[in-house]
């Protein structure tokens, strides 16, 4: 049994660094057999992605990862097994690019008010999409010579308590859901989250519960009875507690075992493709996708 990686980004992500052909390589070269590309509200890395698994004698199951929200938390759901030409995952990806672009020029101001020092030519040629997010303005802001001394950007260099993946944990830190730097994003809620997924005939499992629900035992009931099917265990972010804590739950509220490293290339350096711990369980949670269809 291959390694198993069932949760990575590619550049149709807004903070993914490589062509979907490329993560597959990747993939090959790290010894993952099962992988799926699950980009932030969009499929279109799905077609790419298993047509170069296949040449590979790889499985790659079409799969995306949708930002909802369920009493004012913000969650990610992965949809695996789903029919990417459904028009509705357009539809969607398309309008909440629209607000992510309109949240551009908002979020710089906010970040020279605070007085960071931010070249927006440099900013906007690393947009993707021309979504200035926060972990673009953390690589910018990084980078100047101008910010050096500024408190803000002190725990994110080399050193500092948050330097492992200073992009996206500055993003955690200032422009997350109820962080200070905040713009809002009107993302569709857990239920439409789970609809869309069923309806085009995936099957919905809850991304990384340790960064969003953490150990809150009523949210996370309430979150697997909107219709979960699975839950990621082994992820990136997980310490080991939280791994055997979600490991019991998936037993106790019967649902499948994922496992996904979240990779994404230089937003998060520290998580590389083929280092992901499933706890040596490969076998049992490839048995749990040939139980929901998503492997022959």
């Amino acid at each position: 049994m291959g390694r198993i990686d069932l949760h990575m980004h590619s550049i149709y992500s807004n903070d993914g660094d490589f062509e979907p052909e490329e993560i597959v390589k990747k993939c090959d070269e790290a010894g993952i057999g099962i992988m799926a590309i699950a980009d932030h509200n969009s499929c279109r890395a799905v077609q790419g992605a298993v047509a170069e698994a296949k040449k590979r004698n790889m499985s790659c199951i079409p799969a995306i990862e949708l930002d909802c929200c369920y009493k004012d938390v913000d969650l990610h759901v992965l949809g695996y097994g789903i029919d990417v030409s459904d028009k509705r995952y357009a539809e969607l990806e398309e309008r909440l690019a629209e607000e992510e672009r309109a949240s551009s020029a908002p979020r710089l101001r906010m970040m020279r008010a605070r007085g960071l020092v931010i070249d927006e030519e440099k900013a906007y040629a690393l947009a993707h999409y021309g979504y200035v997010t926060g972990e673009v303005i953390a690589e910018v802001a990084l980078a100047d010579e101008r910010n050096k001394d500024h408190p803000m950007l002190r725990e994110y260099r080399p050193g500092g308590k948050r330097c492992d993946n200073p992009y996206v944990n500055f993003y955690w830190d200032w422009c997350a859901k109820g962080k200070e730097l905040y713009i809002p994003i009107h993302f569709i809620s857990l239920e439409e989250a789970v609809e869309l997924i069923r309806s085009s005939g995936g099957v919905p499992v809850l991304a990384h519960p340790g960064n969003n629900i953490k150990e809150r035992e009523d949210l996370l009931q309430e979150v697997v009875e909107s219709g979960m099917e699975g839950i990621e265990v082994y992820c990136s972010y997980h310490n080991p507690c939280q791994t055997e804590y979600y490991r019991k739950k998936a037993d106790l509220f019967d649902l499948a075992v994922t496992c996904g490293s979240d990779y994404h290339g230089k937003t998060k350096p520290s998580i590389f493709l083929g280092k992901l711990d499933c706890g040596g369980e490969e076998e049992y949670i490839a048995e749990g996708l040939q139980r929901l269809g998503l492997l022959p």
